[in-house]
């Protein structure tokens, strides 16, 4: 439904060159990011990514099956012939050939080795004096290449690969969250610029319409000419003031229509958030959810697991022993019905082994190295989840707080404005001083500011709590996505 709601919103501009209003809330605003902007095209791409190298070690647990053939190959060339006495002669090599292979070959992860099942048909034909038909195949054959003692990759990849890819996954759902919380900032931007647009434009009016008061009074003699010439610097102070403001609007618009992909004309009315969520969030909880969804921890369990496999790599390295094992049955004939009837057995058995006798403690080496590297990366490991624990902890007590924070800005917002506009009515009847009317305007404008600013910091502090968790505690569910409807 966003996603349709926002093809809408674009179906509706105009194509013209023509500036026009895209009125757009926060909730709109980061379902497009999350759609068009340039931060979202490039997670969805690394998932992509991530996705596909996850099928293709999904693919290498299954059974591959190829066909080969060469048909056919022609031959007509002299080459060197040793006699039963030792003696060399040239002797004339006439023939055409075809041949085709079929195999089925699967990895076997509980031994990590190879079982392939092989058939072949071989087809010669002779040319010359002893020219004539040659058949020979191999109906089946049963082939075991099997290491022993050697490190079963395989059983690693099993164990690091899934864990690989829900990280991707994590990584990619963390990587939404984050460009919500881009567009927090970008969006907020815009919205205090406006604000202090406003603000000028106001104070603008309110300064040239006291000073128009202040000229009468003046001629009445009821102000000094010192609080007439304050009023006019007010009015100049004014006009510079939203001068900036405009300059400041118009960059931090193109700054937030840049992300969006919107059309350069497009001028975005950002609305101030009218409520925000209310949300009970513990630190406990957080962290309890932050290790079983975020990516940090699958990261964790992926570099642990790397650094196991290189001392497990190491250590298989000391010595290489390996098993070949083939049987089946071939046969030969000039006739190709018969190469398949007259079998015989066709038996191979091979154990090839590596064992150093003097390599200067090379390999031991490798093997010390590659614990020291578990040893340091458990060490890092220990102190980057010291630091994401203080990390979401210094986090969830600013969110909190800033609930707090957020209720006090606003109704002190609500005072200040009331404030000023009490005392514009009052300077009217000439109660107060223009020192204190440019007081309450000084307080008003900043406790909007401040208001919009603790706005932003929860929103900002929001999105980066569901970053973390990947967890929505609005809705108390886990955010998720259709990897596989993503990816397609």
């Amino acid at each position: 439904m966003t996603r349709f709601f926002i093809l809408l919103i674009l179906a509706a501009l105009p194509h013209c060159g023509a500036a026009h209003e895209l009125s757009l809330s926060l909730d709109d605003a980061i379902a497009m990011a999350r759609v068009k902007s340039v931060d979202a095209a490039v997670a969805l791409d690394e998932l992509r990514t991530a996705y596909w190298e996850w099928r293709t070690y999904r693919a290498d647990q299954l059974p591959e099956i190829n066909f080969s053939a060469t048909a056919p190959s022609y031959s007509n060339q002299y080459t060197p012939y040793m006699n039963s006495q030792g003696s060399y002669s040239f002797v004339n090599n006439n023939y055409l050939e075809a041949q085709g292979q079929l195999s089925i070959t699967q990895q076997v992860r509980l031994t990590g080795g190879t079982i392939s099942l092989n058939s072949s048909l071989d087809f010669m034909r002779m040319y010359g004096s002893d020219g004539g038909n040659r058949f020979m195949t191999i109906p089946v054959a049963l082939t075991l290449n099997q290491p022993i003692f050697g490190v079963n990759a395989m059983k690693w990849q099993s164990r690091i690969e899934p864990v690989r890819y829900s990280e991707a996954k994590a990584a990619f759902l963390s990587a939404t969250e984050d460009v919500a919380r881009a567009t927090v900032e970008y969006y907020f931007a815009l919205l205090l610029s406006t604000a202090n647009l406003n603000i000028a434009e106001q104070n603008l009016a309110t300064a040239r319409k006291l000073y128009t008061v202040a000229q009468e009074k003046r001629k009445m003699g009821q102000i000094s000419e010192n609080d007439l010439l304050q009023m006019e610097l007010n009015m100049l102070d004014a006009q510079s003031e939203l001068t900036d403001c405009q300059s400041t609007l118009k960059s931090n618009m193109f700054t937030l229509r840049a992300f969006l992909d919107l059309d350069e004309n497009t001028e975005i009315v950002a609305i101030l958030p009218d409520n925000v969520p209310q949300a009970d969030i513990t630190y406990a909880d957080a962290l309890d959810r932050a290790l079983t969804n975020n990516k940090f921890a699958k990261n964790m369990r992926r570099r642990q697991l790397e650094a196991d496999y290189e001392v497990a790599k190491a250590k298989g390295n000391l010595r290489e022993i390996n098993l070949f094992l083939q049987v089946g049955y071939t046969g030969t004939d000039i006739s190709m019905g018969n190469a398949y009837s007259r079998l015989k057995g066709n038996q191979l058995a091979q154990v090839g082994f590596s064992i150093p006798l003097l390599d200067w403690g090379r390999r031991r080496g490798k093997v010390k190295v590659a614990e020291s590297n578990r040893r340091v990366t458990q060490s890092r490991l220990r102190q980057e989840s010291m630091n994401f624990n203080q990390e979401l902890f210094v986090l969830v007590e600013r969110f909190c707080n800033q609930q707090s924070q957020l209720a006090i800005a606003g109704k002190a917002n609500e005072i200040a404005l009331k404030r000023y506009d009490t005392n514009v009515q009052t300077f009217l009847i000439g109660k107060i001083s223009t020192l204190d009317l440019n007081d309450s305007q000084s307080k008003k404008d900043q406790s909007m500011r401040q208001y919009i600013n603790e706005l932003y910091k929860f929103w900002s502090y929001w999105y980066q709590i569901r970053s973390l968790t990947l967890y929505d505690y609005a809705t108390l569910s886990p955010i998720n996505a259709d990897i596989e409807k993503l990816v397609k």
